[in-house]
């Protein structure tokens, strides 16, 4: 058996802008809404939120958005990521695949969100904010936000999913450490928390929640500004260093991916992998399939609707045409928190609807013993999120097999899951189990979207 083989970049490779999608579409993504009027927003919309050098990358159609010299240093921390050729796991699955996966886990948060954290925080910094809220689900966002924080002076304040917040408690401390108060959601100290509260008092909360407390925050404080760790044009755009670090290493390699996959929740990390391939393909026609996997019991790319909505329960955000479950649906609490989501990033689901990429949803128990055998051949425990890549890729490497051809395998390994011990416990004692989302609730948060009409 083979070692496994690691691509490192040297650090003067590292690339020196972001690369925005948007530039290379057929057609531009449906324009954001204000839930008022019905008409697209402007900058002055998003101005109580953003820092207007955000809201400008938000809106851009420049292919190459440069990255400011202090965000690379604090990059050059941890990037280049390696790449890794799993031979050790090819090996186990026995199969002719060959299977490469980008890891984010080397950096000092343990996952990607660091990547567009950095990045927020100092543009929020140039622009003289002291304060940011945010929200979190599994933890890695509010880490991140909490670590990039500590570096630019910025005080941070965390909404945490409660069901995470109680499944988690050293993504809460970790976020202790940088300075960041994180409090669990829905809460006592927002009038949307307290009305959950009041409704629900043993809520599980959403991401939804959480963001609708955190907007409501920036919103009524002039001091303060929000920030998101998904779904918005400009994370995913942070993110795309991934991707063009992998398309550099795998030329390294002397390969090139037939299949690229990547978890998806709002859309972050997918993004980060997947957009610089689909570039490639849309600039130079280099074919690849793009298969972004999802959990189960919240499948807003596979049982979503493509339609506009609110990215919050309490309505508080802009409209956006995306794959939704509804802003009210509440998922189950899975241990994949930062999957729990009711939507897909618009620009995800816009290249979903050209038919771009493909989409396959998992039960947790599935994607937790696909983790397992991964470590057990890699020797790197995947986070819950990361577990869904692996199962994604695992699968692809067994039709290899069961189909005698080799083709390339690219994943993302978007975090480790060293804070993650409680769902490996709870998967070996045989306490996971595979939640089911309520049918009747689904249909009852779809029928519940807003109306805007068909010629907007």
């Amino acid at each position: 058996m083979s070692d496994s083989i690691k691509y490192v970049l040297d650090e003067s490779r590292m690339p020196r802008t972001w690369y925005n999608l948007a530039a290379d579409l057929p057609g531009p993504p449906p324009p954001v809404l204000h839930p008022g009027t019905l008409k697209p927003v402007g900058p002055d919309d998003l101005a109580p939120l953003f820092p207007m050098s955000l809201i400008l990358q938000e809106v851009s159609t420049e292919r190459a958005i440069e990255i400011p010299e202090p965000v690379r240093d604090v990059y050059r921390q941890w990037r280049p990521t390696p790449l890794y050729r799993a031979r050790r796991l090819e090996h186990a699955l026995q199969t002719p695949a060959r299977i490469y996966y980008k890891y984010e886990g080397v950096s000092p948060a343990g996952s990607h969100k660091p990547n567009t954290a950095v990045a927020q925080a100092f543009f929020n910094r140039e622009a003289g904010v002291k304060k940011i809220a945010t929200e979190t689900g599994a933890g890695q966002w509010g880490s991140s936000l909490a670590f990039a924080g500590a570096l630019f002076g910025i005080e941070i304040l965390v909404f945490m999913v409660r069901v995470s917040y109680d499944q988690k408690p050293y993504r809460r401390a970790f976020m202790e450490i940088f300075g960041a108060r994180c409090v669990p959601s829905p809460s006592n100290e927002t009038n949307f928390g307290r009305q959950v509260l009041a409704a629900t008092p043993n809520s599980n909360g959403s991401l939804g929640i959480a963001i609708s407390e955190a907007v409501e925050v920036a919103a009524t404080r002039d001091d303060t500004k929000y920030a998101l760790g998904s779904v918005l044009n400009h994370v995913l755009l942070h993110q795309t260093i991934i991707g063009q670090e992998a398309l550099a290493q795998l030329e390294m390699a002397n390969d090139y991916p037939d299949i690229v996959v990547g978890c998806t929740g709002g859309g972050s990390n997918f993004a980060g992998i997947a957009f610089p391939f689909i570039g490639e393909k849309l600039r130079r026609g280099r074919d690849v399939r793009i298969l972004a996997i999802e959990p189960s019991a919240c499948p807003s790319l596979t049982r979503g609707k493509y339609a506009y909505d609110f990215g919050d329960t309490g309505h508080m955000t802009p409209l956006v045409k995306m794959h939704t479950l509804g802003s009210a649906f509440m998922p189950p609490g899975f241990h994949a928190g930062g999957l729990r989501y009711h939507g897909m990033a618009p620009m995800v689901s816009h290249v979903k609807e050209l038919g771009l990429i493909d989409a396959r949803a998992y039960p947790q128990v599935s994607c937790f013993e696909a983790g397992v055998t991964f470590a057990r051949a890699e020797g790197i425990v995947p986070a819950p999120e990361a577990n869904h890549a692996v199962r994604g890729a695992i699968d692809e490497a067994i039709r290899c097999r069961e189909e005698g051809v080799s083709r390339a395998i690219l994943f993302n390994l978007c975090g480790h899951g060293h804070f993650d011990m409680q769902a490996y416990t709870d998967y070996f004692a045989g306490k996971l189990t595979d939640h089911a989302y309520d049918e009747g609730e689904l249909a009852m948060a779809l029928s519940g979207l807003p109306s805007v009409p068909s010629a907007v």
